[in-house]
């Protein structure tokens, strides 16, 4: 099967891939090398394909999202996110005692060097936890020096082992950093996910329980946003690695990436929103008239999706988690009020249905995180955490597929060839 160009009186004809789910793509490798330098162009490579993978399938379309296979509703509801991080990096599903092992093998290596506090010691209390975050992660590189060997599986699940275990560790420190609160390394009898509870909750003097309403809503945060494809972040943690930068520094990077508003500042934004909401008087109707209004600068935050034109299926399943904390909680925040009224509205004004412009799952997590306690400048944090085991995939496909160095192209619009004006001639 091939696809043929046609430019200036000559025909290029070039592959067709077909993926597993029939989505076809033309391979235009070869096109620059054959026809003496014409390339594409694809502003923010929306509709260009810089890899082949085997791990996230996303139809935006009809709202379908899979791990491997297994659709992100039944992972959801039936999977813990070890289970689910396991899946997405080793390909399949564990038993009962791969997991356990994998567990057991993370709770090894959760201790992080007594000298990683001095680094954290040297940001100011003011400092956003995602730099923070990044820097730690990337200071891991100097306690592991050593270089991975991409042809041993044992050296890569070392690796792995060592970064699921500590990068929880780093993000609590962040939040504690950021309260000012003693850090703390957590307890090695609880499970991963309340484990993270505990180090980003446990009060020096007092005695820790986890809420298993709180824990299963975080567990299912944690799936939703575990991969999604090739999107800013992921595709940064690909392409840093594809220089054969070590795994602690290209996930250092890819959470640098996922810091932006447009991408896991979105739950962060969707609060800051809110509180401005608020400020103005909490007239859910008033800024639903801006959202609608093409010449108001106001923008909705936490509504639609770049990537679903339908609803988002990740909110679907968390909305309901959301319903649960909240009750459960017996929280009473006008912003979050603010929120249901925003969400109540959208789904029932034409114009947003007419539209597809749902809730999306920034604006459920932005809203659980909100209740739980958690800090705003936390939330992209909190996205990282659970985005983890889906960067450390992508960069162990890569790697181990030996995919070359990222080098895209460009159409210069600079100047022409210029002669070189003396200084005291300009």
């Amino acid at each position: 099967m091939t696809a043929k160009i046609e430019f200036e009186g000559k025909q290029y004809e070039l592959p067709v891939v077909l993926g597993s789910e029939n989505e076809y793509g033309i391979d235009i490798s070869s096109l620059r090398g054959t026809s003496g330098g014409l390339i594409t162009l694809d502003r923010g490579f929306k509709n260009t394909g810089s890899c082949e993978s085997a791990i996230t399938f996303l139809d935006g379309e009809k709202g379908i999202l899979r791990y491997r296979g297994y659709s992100i509703e039944e992972l959801a509801d039936n999977a813990s996110f070890l289970e689910v991080a396991y899946l997405l990096i080793f390909g399949e599903l564990p038993t009962e005692t791969e997991l356990e092992k994998f567990h057991s093998d993370i709770k090894k290596e959760s201790l992080v060097d007594e000298e990683m506090k001095k680094i954290l010691d040297g940001f100011p209390r003011s400092a956003h936890p995602m730099g923070v975050v990044s820097s730690l992660t990337s200071a891991l590189v100097a306690f592991n020096p050593t270089t991975v060997d991409v042809r041993s599986e044992e050296a890569m699940y070392k690796s792995i082992v060592k970064l699921l275990a500590k990068f929880p560790v780093l993000c609590a420190w962040a939040m504690r950093k950021n309260t000012g609160q003693p850090l703390d390394y957590g307890d090695t009898s609880l499970g991963y996910v309340d484990n993270i509870l505990k180090m980003m909750f446990k009060k020096a003097n007092e005695e820790y329980k986890v809420n298993p309403v709180v824990s299963s809503a975080l567990n299912k945060l944690l799936i939703l946003h575990a991969d999604h494809e090739q999107n800013c972040s992921t595709s940064t943690v690909r392409i840093v690695g594809s220089s054969h930068a070590g795994l602690f520094v290209s996930i250092s990077a890819g959470v640098s990436a996922l810091w932006g508003p447009l991408h896991g500042g979105a739950n962060q934004a969707v609060i800051e929103m809110l509180e401005a909401i608020k400020e103005d008087g909490g007239d859910t109707k008033k800024y639903m008239a801006k959202a609608k209004d093409k010449e108001d600068p106001f923008r909705l935050m936490g509504f639609g999706h770049r990537v679903y034109k339908n609803f988002d299926p990740r909110a679907r399943i968390i909305k309901k988690s959301a319903d649960e904390v909240l009750t459960d909680l017996g929280i009473e925040d006008p912003v979050l009020g603010i929120a249901k009224g925003l969400e109540k509205e959208a789904l029932e004004d034409q114009y947003f249905v007419d539209r597809k412009l749902y809730p999306n799952v920034d604006f459920y997590s932005g809203i659980i995180y909100r209740a739980l306690g958690i800090p705003t400048e936390m939330f992209t944090v909190m996205f990282a955490l659970g985005r983890l085991p889906g960067w450390i995939s992508q960069w162990k496909e890569m790697r181990q597929q030996k995919e070359p160095i990222g080098r895209p192209r460009q159409i210069y619009t600079g100047a022409n060839h210029r002669a070189f004006v003396p200084l005291n001639e300009r």
